[in-house]
């Protein structure tokens, strides 16, 4: 049988670009993930992990105009957009190579023998090591930040795994030019070009989360796909970890004072930050809850104005466009449902930005107005407008897990205004990441984020942004009584490689 074509196609027309590749056999997986398998040793050297992921970076800012094309032509997200997201991507590179060098990961711990406890301690020992080959699955959104030089590539790197991507059908031709650039990175800092690899299709995506060579996974996408990917890794007869960015809701509450004191301004706030890339940022503030009276009447008269104003915009591709218009035709039907702004299609390619309102009480119990409570991938956001605190508390209480969860609140003197404390507490069981009067909408690459959430946000606890990010790829190994010769270096008394260090329970620098 002949392997089927993988074509790169315009989502501002349709039409196929061009062909760049075929969906990968299951023989070619199977090469692939045994070519990163047998690439594990040559990882092993800090020095030359760090050095990798520079060059890879450096290069990737060499190709950057060709990058930026490719990716341009096959999401529609504008040069203006993808630069700042090349910006990011190297930038994520050159991160993980300071935490490589840096060398904390590792969390290395040594406990000398003690005779005198109850019962006498041994000698011990304790380190991090790399699992193993790491799949990867590209995200539609992020060509690059989330895809094949993205977070989970960079971070899987970092911690000395092998990587076999598998390329988003979005963008495959993007997809490819980024796998020669760190391929060709590897090569110039003597690494073997299999440290990252590249295969094509859903067939191909199944055999590799499958595949026992396969030692963990990285997935951003839908609940739906990333769920049977999640369910094949766990049937696995040696189940593996893995980490998926699946969906989420972001929900925003607006207190009464804040929408008395600003109404405008957070209307605006909110416009932005919902179309910002065409509603398709994973962040995207998808559930708000209001005040009801004037001023939430206010903010919502700002957010139709600022939304009214919004272009119509390309989606990333057809079949996003067609499930956004259906997903909003089926929202407005609700009963209760008002769109001050229509949202749906704009056009034979194009989608308009929109929004839609309910009375929150419609939501506090199951029923059919629980689909307002589900992602709509795109650019709309459900506006639930609140006759009391009690309908925030019932509402929240309702709502699944997320990657972000949003406070609006009034500028009191004093710092905050009453039941702000209890605002924030309800809603940190809700989300991996809580803002007080921002927008949930990027995401900084720093030390302490926390990119991740509840069930279905992710599902594991780990995030996928910062540099925590590489305990994901990690697994602690403890050496009892092992004699100084036989130990790593990174466990040896002299601490040759000065790495930051627990001994005897006390920081060692």
């Amino acid at each position: 049988m002949t392997a089927a074509p993988v074509w790169s196609v315009d989502p501002r027309t349709g039409k196929q670009r061009e062909q760049v590749a075929h969906e990968a056999t299951a023989e070619e997986v199977d090469r692939a993930v045994r070519g990163a398998h047998a690439a594990r040793a040559a990882l092993a050297d800090r020095t030359v992990r760090a050095a990798l992921l520079r060059t890879a970076a450096d290069l990737l800012d060499e190709a950057g105009e060709h990058v930026i094309e490719a990716a341009d032509a096959e999401t529609a997200l504008g040069p203006v957009r993808l630069t700042g997201e090349l910006a990011r991507t190297t930038a994520q590179l050159r991160a993980f190579a300071e935490v490589v060098d840096e060398g904390a990961f590792l969390d290395v711990r040594i406990d000398h023998a003690d005779a005198d406890r109850t019962p006498p301690w041994p000698d011990l020992r304790r380190w991090k090591v790399p699992l193993g080959v790491v799949a990867v699955y590209s995200a539609s959104n992020f060509p690059l930040a989330f895809s094949v030089p993205g977070g989970d590539t960079a971070s899987a790197l970092a911690a000395g795994c092998p990587v076999v991507v598998k390329a988003h059908p979005d963008h495959p031709a993007t997809s490819e030019l980024c796998a020669s650039v760190l391929r060709r990175a590897a090569a110039e800092v003597g690494l073997p070009e299999d440290v990252v690899n590249l295969v094509h299709g859903f067939e191909a995506g199944v055999e590799l989360v499958r595949h026992p060579l396969v030692s963990a996974a990285g997935f951003t996408g839908s609940i739906r796909g990333g769920r049977a990917l999640f369910d094949a890794a766990a049937a696995r007869p040696t189940p593996i970890p893995f980490h998926g960015e699946l969906g989420s809701l972001n929900p925003v509450v607006i207190t009464e004072a804040a929408a008395a004191e600003r109404a405008e301004q957070i209307g605006a706030g909110l416009a932005s930050s919902m179309t910002l890339g065409e509603g398709q940022f994973c962040t995207k503030p998808g559930f708000v809850l209001a005040p009801a009276g004037e001023p939430g009447d206010r903010l919502v008269k700002s957010l139709t104005t600022a939304v009214s104003e919004t272009e119509p915009g390309v989606m990333l591709d057809h079949r996003m466009r067609d499930a956004f218009v259906a997903g909003v035709r089926a929202r407005a039907a609700l009963p209760g449902v008002d769109a001050p702004v229509t949202p749906g299609a704009g056009g034979e390619h194009t989608v308009s930005a929109g929004f839609l309102t309910v009375p929150a009480e419609l939501l506090a119990v199951e029923g059919e107005h629980d689909l307002l409570l589900e992602e709509c991938f795109g650019p709309v956001t459900v506006v639930a407008r609140y006759t009391s605190p009690d309908e925030i508390t019932s509402v929240l209480s309702r709502l699944p897990g997320n990657l972000t969860a949003t406070l609006q609140l009034a500028d009191e003197p004093d710092g905050f205004e009453p039941g702000a404390a209890e605002l924030l507490a309800a809603l940190t069981p809700l989300a991996g990441r809580v803002l007080v009067n921002g927008w949930p909408t990027g995401v900084a690459v720093a030390p302490a984020q926390h990119h991740g959430g509840p069930y279905p946000a992710t599902t594991s606890t780990s995030t996928s942004v910062g540099a925590t990010a590489i305990e994901r790829w990690l697994r602690p190994v403890s050496y009892q009584s092992t004699p100084a010769a036989l130990l790593p270096p990174e466990l040896r008394d002299d601490n040759p490689l000065d790495l930051p260090r627990r001994v005897d329970g006390r920081p060692e620098n």
